[in-house]
């Protein structure tokens, strides 16, 4: 190891040792999450069959070992864990704004999202992809693949769509500070309001704000439906949803981690209780939903209710924000202490984030013919991919470019 890349992973170590262990932590269980997500899918009983044509869709590969287990796991994470991600991403963005300015901020963010989102597309997804492409049995070789990536009409980006979204945002919000500074020269940083001291008061209306900003476009448009522009792609359904999720997470982070909501013995974490049982009656109450009313709906092969999907969308919005404040009591409660092996795992999470990707989808594929049950087939393909993603990573970083943008 050469004296500049030590000198590089001693200060990543003394900065993750004066970070707050809580947040770093928790976005670290929630690429973990994400790991896990995309290590199932393949083996979940709601994907439906292998295409027998090349096109993209949620499970590349899907395996004829399946277990419905996975698909509780799957219907538990949809429901949260990207607007979760939102909110960890804007709790820093004001402070962040304040300490560098909208020009530098900006510019930050193009370096650690823009270039990491063109290489995970650029380079990264055609490889992820191509077992999708060799199990429908097309024109092998390297060429055809090529001709059947680019007649897709659009480049698939994978995972890294959060990334081309969060940029989006993040360019935004510098743009809306600077015209806010430019119009207030002598302004101040935002100071507490009465729902900084009052948590149930702020997750109402996290909760009724979220409830307009995704149930009409989820009913009108669909709740599983893609766009995509060139490599740029989102939910049509969650858009307003994510960005709502990204300014609470901004106005939370604006008074500070220590003070508020996000005080460690006091807001969130002292409640965690509260909101643990709030997120588990409605993750419960989703599944109850989903399993006795419209299950036996959709088997009868009848069209579904306004009434039964009204519902189903208010129970992702009851979701998504009870389980979110829930993730966020409890690490700020517990995950109070620094441990050298998950401080390693948080500071590379958002590399292992950009390259797990391919990893899951080649070992599903080479799972295909292996005889073992669904349950083994996910496990294998998780731990695999934590422990292929993160070790690579640890070496990647290593390289002082990289560890300055990853």
């Amino acid at each position: 190891m050469t004296t500049l890349s030590l000198a590089v992973n001693v200060r990543s170590l003394s900065a993750s040792r004066t970070r707050d262990a809580s947040f770093d932590y928790l976005r670290a269980f929630i690429v973990l999450l994400v790991l896990l997500h995309h290590s199932v899918l393949a083996y979940a009983i709601m994907e439906p069959a292998q295409s027998r044509t090349f096109q993209i869709v949620s499970a590349p590969i899907v395996d004829l070992r399946r277990w419905a287990g996975f698909d509780i796991l799957a219907i538990f994470n949809d429901a949260f864990f990207m607007s979760l991600m939102f909110l960890l991403s804007g709790l820093f963005a004001w402070p962040s704004l304040e300490r560098k300015g909208a020009t530098r901020f900006l510019r930050d963010r193009m370096m650690r999202l823009g270039i990491p989102f063109l290489v995970a597309t650029g380079l990264l997804m055609p490889v992820a992809y191509y077992p999708s492409y060799a199990v429908t049995a097309a024109e092998p070789g390297f060429l055809a693949y090529a001709r059947a990536w680019l007649s897709l009409g659009f480049w698939p980006s994978g995972p890294a769509w959060f990334i081309s979204v969060l940029l989006l945002f993040d360019t935004i919000a510098a743009g809306l500070y600077a015209l806010w500074r430019r119009r207030a020269v002598s302004a101040q940083t935002p100071g507490q309001s009465g729902m900084h001291a009052r948590p149930a008061a702020f997750v109402t209306v996290l909760l009724a704000v979220s409830a307009l900003v995704y149930i009409p476009l989820a009913l009108s448009l669909g709740p599983d439906r893609w766009f995509g522009f060139g490599a740029f792609a989102f939910q049509v359904s969650r858009p307003l949803l994510y960005a709502l999720y990204f300014l609470a997470g901004i106005w939370m982070g604006a008074v500070g981690t220590q003070a508020g909501l996000l005080a460690p013995n006091a807001g969130l974490a002292r409640q965690w209780p509260t909101w643990l049982s709030a997120g588990v009656a409605a993750f419960v109450l989703r599944l109850v939903v989903i399993i006795a009313l419209i299950l036996p709906v959709v088997r009868a092969h009848q069209p579904v209710s306004f009434t039964l999907r009204l519902l189903s969308e208010v129970t992702v919005v009851l979701c998504c924000g009870t389980i979110s404040v829930a993730f966020v009591a409890l690490f700020r409660r517990f995950a109070t202490a620094h441990h050298a092996v998950l401080d390693s795992l948080s500071t590379s999470s958002y590399g292992i984030y950009l390259i797990h990707y391919p990893i899951v989808v080649w070992l599903q594929f080479a799972l295909l013919s292996v005889v073992l049950g669904p349950i083994a087939k996910g496990a294998i393909v998780f731990v695999g991919t934590v422990a292929l993603s993160w070790g690579l990573m640890v070496a990647l970083r290593r390289i002082p470019a990289i560890a300055r943008v990853l």
